[in-house]
């Protein structure tokens, strides 16, 4: 099927002969709105008019980067990667990941389950809206994708297969290497350049060469680990829920790369809304809802991922009785605490480049305050050197608690 980039208008022509949409819609009269608001893609709701709680969404990938515009070429293949990602995840945990009615890769288009009754966690958060059963959601979806996706479960023929299938997402991993990893420490064109310009912190931080070069090794971990295939782009953003059910969408990043790069992404914006009630609402409650819910995402993880890794005898990396029970236990403690020490590495650099890179957060960049503003910005910039700095001699989660709570 030949490409064509759709809109509102040319939408419902496309989707009326789908099956699948027809069985989902029987013979209802339909509508379509555009509703994303992200960065790369576009998105539409389709409604029934007799029923507006009936109804699709769907993607679609244009040849370009959305937040900047067609001055920013972007291959469409990305929604090929999502698509495959949205399937493979769906595999090992389908309740959290959104039912696919229909998928092209051809069109670069996906339509999907409307989560009409969840909401954009980052918006939650902002409005101090707490949620009980992520932690406990999160912490499933993590140990379960990064584990069955991994060396430790997959055979080595497989594991191989998994990096051919995704590893081709070459743009998008670029992207990452650009926005987080390089450009947000330095004189960029793509920065927030209104607030860069003049701003101390802005020099000290694009000067600041120890903290630089440790991002160094992280960009380098990044584009050389090959343990698992990721989300690739797991903030708050693209997390919908409610109280009772959590979703993870929008996997158009995924690869296989490094176990604490979606960690580190989750923790980063968990961070950063802490960030936003330190200095906009200054709300200790909300504040300590927050930390507890980081300590709880890293403990449920390391607790289930061990529990999968436990039952799971052989693998591409360990044969049955290649190790003693305890040189096996002593060898597992300190995988995961380097998991842990990754993540933290990495939600350093995601907290950091939100500040003056592309792209930036509503918890801190949405503030109007400018005063509020830089307050926040400057908290967000020690808690980043702090993680970056120490990420790689962390033993305990609660020194990570720690580095957040006393970084003013």
């Amino acid at each position: 099927m030949r490409y064509k980039e759709l809109d509102t208008n040319t939408l419902l022509d496309f989707i009326q002969d789908l099956d699948s949409v027809k069985e989902f819609f029987t013979s209802d009269e339909l509508s379509v709105a555009e509703i994303g608001d992200g960065n790369l893609n576009y998105v539409y709701i389709v409604k029934s008019k007799q029923n507006p709680n009936k109804a699709l969404i769907v993607k679609q990938a244009v040849e370009y980067l959305r937040c900047v515009g067609e001055q920013y070429p972007l291959s469409r293949q990305r929604m090929s990667f999502e698509i495959r990602a949205l399937k493979k995840f769906y595999e090992y945990l389908p309740s959290n990941l959104p039912k696919i009615y229909y998928e092209n890769e051809d069109m670069s288009l996906v339509i999907m389950q409307y989560l009409g009754e969840h909401e954009i966690m980052r918006k939650g958060l902002i409005q101090k809206t707490t949620y009980p059963k992520f932690s406990e959601h999160i912490s499933t979806y993590l140990a379960n994708i990064l584990f069955y996706t991994s060396s430790l479960y997959l055979k080595s023929d497989k594991k191989r297969e998994l990096i051919d299938e995704f590893n081709k997402n070459t743009q998008l991993c670029k992207l990452t290497e650009d926005f987080v990893f390089t450009t947000a420490y330095m004189e960029h064109e793509t920065n927030d350049s209104e607030n860069v310009n003049l701003n101390p912190h802005a020099k000290k931080l694009f000067a600041d060469m120890e903290f630089k070069s440790k991002i160094l090794h992280l960009k380098y971990k990044f584009m050389t680990q090959t343990d698992c295939l990721l989300h690739g782009d797991l903030h708050t953003g693209s997390i919908m829920l409610n109280q009772n059910e959590t979703f993870v969408i929008d996997p158009e990043f995924a690869f296989v790369g490094a176990f604490g790069f979606d960690i580190g992404a989750l923790i980063a914006n968990l961070v950063n809304n802490y960030i936003h009630h330190s200095v906009v609402t200054k709300d200790d409650e909300f504040k300590d809802y927050i930390l507890k819910t980081i300590k709880k995402v890293l403990e449920l993880f390391e607790i289930k991922f061990l529990k999968l890794w436990n039952e799971q005898n052989e693998s591409a990396l360990l044969v049955d009785g290649f190790l003693d029970e305890n040189s096996l236990n002593s060898f597992k403690s300190e995988f995961m605490k380097n998991i842990l020490r990754d993540s933290i590495g990495f939600a350093g650099a995601k907290i950091a480049r939100r500040v003056f890179g592309v792209a930036g957060v509503e918890d801190i960049r949405g503030i109007e305050n400018k005063g509020l503003r830089q307050e926040a910005e400057v908290l967000a910039l020690k808690i980043a050197r702090e993680f970056v700095i120490k990420y790689e001699n962390l033993n305990d989660i609660n020194e990570v608690l720690e580095m957040i709570k006393y970084a003013r």
